[in-house]
């Protein structure tokens, strides 16, 4: 079955759940959906913050509630709550954990998994089934990473989890198809939020990064970029969305001469590697 037309053509007079809202992409996000005329369901695991853009975006605010998506039985009791259907489902919350793999602990593996993988999968599972039930077309949106179509260097734990949310977004993009409901995966490159400053690092002083992460930032697009791209993707239905030419074209490059991307990722990642080692040294 071929959907005639996107699912949610447009924004305008839907609403839309956002997970992580509080900052960056899930904030910028949320903005935006208001500015097109839709209404908001959301949610961020800091409450004084979500509170902030509650307060900013008023009345087109249906529901918000601040708890760990983590917590399968708090996304349950908040599906529960929420007093309107939700037509998008759009899960933007996640943490980044980098690392040597002889450096990371077991508790960074597992809190990854949990918030990146398990928080949109216990979302799906709430939010979903209703759509489904109601026979209303819908649209999920998962936010993963660069990381969840090429390997980057330090990502293990950050892969394990954006990788499995790809499958997932793909799996269900089939399944979910006639029920007129779409799946759009967001594959963001460099993205300049709050997450630049957060990520766990294991084993390193996150201030002997201060260099490298500068570097980053300037070539990194903002969360409203990458908002603009998301709700891109939903009007048009679009399966697989990206927010930065480089991630674009190597992934590009991967499908149609293997060898040559590998050849680029090793380089890459031999000089991304000493970049780091050379800044935690100093």
């Amino acid at each position: 079955m071929r959907f005639s037309k996107p699912p949610v053509p447009a924004l305008d007079g839907r609403v839309s759940l956002v997970t992580g809202a509080a900052s960056g992409i899930g904030r910028a996000t949320a903005r935006l959906v208001v500015q097109r005329g839709g209404r908001v369901v959301l949610t961020d695991v800091n409450d004084e913050a979500l509170d902030a853009v509650v307060a900013e975006l008023g009345d087109a605010v249906v529901f918000a509630q601040a708890f760990d998506i983590a917590d399968a039985d708090a996304v349950r009791a908040f599906a529960e709550d929420v007093p309107e259907p939700v037509d998008i489902i759009m899960n933007v919350a996640g943490i980044a954990t980098w690392g040597r793999v002889d450096r990371l602990t077991h508790e960074q593996w597992r809190r990854t998994v949990d918030v990146d993988l398990m928080g949109p999968i216990h979302v799906i599972e709430a939010f979903v089934p209703p759509l489904i039930a109601a026979r209303r077309p819908g649209q999920v949106v998962n936010v993963a990473s660069a990381a969840a179509l090429i390997p980057l260097p330090w990502h293990a734990p950050y892969s394990a989890a954006k990788y499995g949310l790809r499958g997932v977004s793909e799996v269900l993009r089939h399944d979910l198809r006639r029920h007129r409901i779409g799946v759009t995966l967001v594959c963001p490159g460099g993205v300049d939020t709050g997450l630049v400053d957060t990520v766990d690092i294991a084993g390193i002083d996150r201030a002997k990064l201060s260099s490298f992460t500068a570097r980053f930032q300037k070539h990194a697009k903002s969360a409203e970029h990458v908002a603009r791209c998301i709700a891109d993707g939903v009007v048009k239905n679009k399966a697989l969305v990206h927010t930065s030419l480089d991630i674009r074209l190597l992934y590009g490059l991967g499908r149609i001469a293997p060898p040559l991307q590998d050849a680029l990722l090793r380089v890459g990642h031999s000089v991304t590697v000493k970049q780091l080692e050379r800044a935690v040294s100093r």
